[in-house]
């Protein structure tokens, strides 16, 4: 089998993992919301156009439903996570997103649809609330703001509830189509921020190019890599090299933004890492936790 699938997914995740740290470049004065409408708009509007020239996309027998929803919180997880950065910085707001979302959905899935988690998402989830409590123990650093972790948290939420509403989507729609519909929708609910919070900062050169960058280069270019490579190679091996995204993002943090941690937010990222490391490779072995009240 060609390695090209492989590098496709890599890259997408790699890209991924750079979106904090482009934040981190916009002016001070560059509000969260205002950014995601932006990356939103440029990333769905430059797969949706194309689409629509080919006549790819039939809006009569379009999955509406799913798309609201996908929609809706895809546009909710740019918020509190770029919101997140702004507080508490690219590594942690990036880790304990990315590391929560699992938990929350196996939670969801739980509660909700009443599929019994495996022994495997319980040790995941162990790993990650011990992380979480690590950073909330560091919480008088600079780096670690309580405020942002809560943020990071609540975007590892939603963007739990859009994997499960995007996964139905993608059964009844072509992939990138639906990546295209869901970020040009979710640009609609985030268009009203840009009055309310001031746009004026994205026309200038730089600004411009970095919000380019977000939209094309995280958004645009990631999702159709990743998905073009999910197509020919095992979802499990696709689950392991998404591990680039969380460690990219700790990576730059730490070269590029120049982030610094007490051994304490070490752990509590090492844990959070873990807990997704745990998860992916367990995930080729499920086994769900018995039901106590089976015979």
């Amino acid at each position: 089998m060609s390695s090209l699938p492989y590098i496709l997914v890599l890259l997408g995740a790699i890209l991924w993992g750079t979106t904090g740290t482009a934040q981190t470049f916009l002016p001070e004065d560059a509000h969260p919301f205002v950014v995601a409408a932006a990356r939103s708009a440029i990333g769905g509007l430059t797969l949706l156009i194309p689409l629509l020239v080919m006549r790819k996309i039939n809006f009569k027998k379009w999955s509406w439903k799913e798309t609201l929803l996908a929609a809706l919180c895809i546009g909710l997880f740019q918020m509190l996570f770029f919101s997140s950065v702004k507080l508490t910085g690219v590594a942690i707001a990036s880790v304990v997103a990315i590391g929560s979302a699992p938990v929350f959905s196996g939670l969801v899935e739980w509660f909700i649809f009443k599929q019994r988690p495996t022994r495997i998402w319980m040790l995941s989830t162990l790993f990650a609330l011990v992380g979480c409590g690590f950073l909330f123990l560091n919480s008088g650093a600079v780096t670690v703001n309580p405020t942002g972790v809560f943020l990071s948290l609540g975007a590892g939420i939603v963007f739990a509830i859009y994997t499960m509403a995007s996964k139905v989507l993608v059964a009844k729609q072509d992939a990138v189509s639906a990546v295209a519909m869901t970020f040009s929708v979710a640009a609609v609910f985030l268009s009203p921020f840009y009055v309310l919070n001031g746009a004026a900062w994205t026309v200038q050169p730089v600004n411009a190019l970095i919000l380019l960058y977000l939209g094309i280069g995280t958004t645009t270019l990631a999702y159709v890599f990743y998905t073009t490579g999910l197509k020919k190679i095992p979802s499990s091996s696709a689950l392991t090299l998404s591990l680039a995204e969380p460690t990219t993002a700790a990576v730059l943090g730490v070269l590029v933004v120049g982030e610094v941690f007490t051994w304490n937010s070490w752990v509590g990222i090492i844990l959070l890492l873990g807990s997704i490391v745990v998860l992916t490779v367990g995930a080729r072995y499920p086994r769900p936790i018995k039901d106590p009240e089976a015979v």
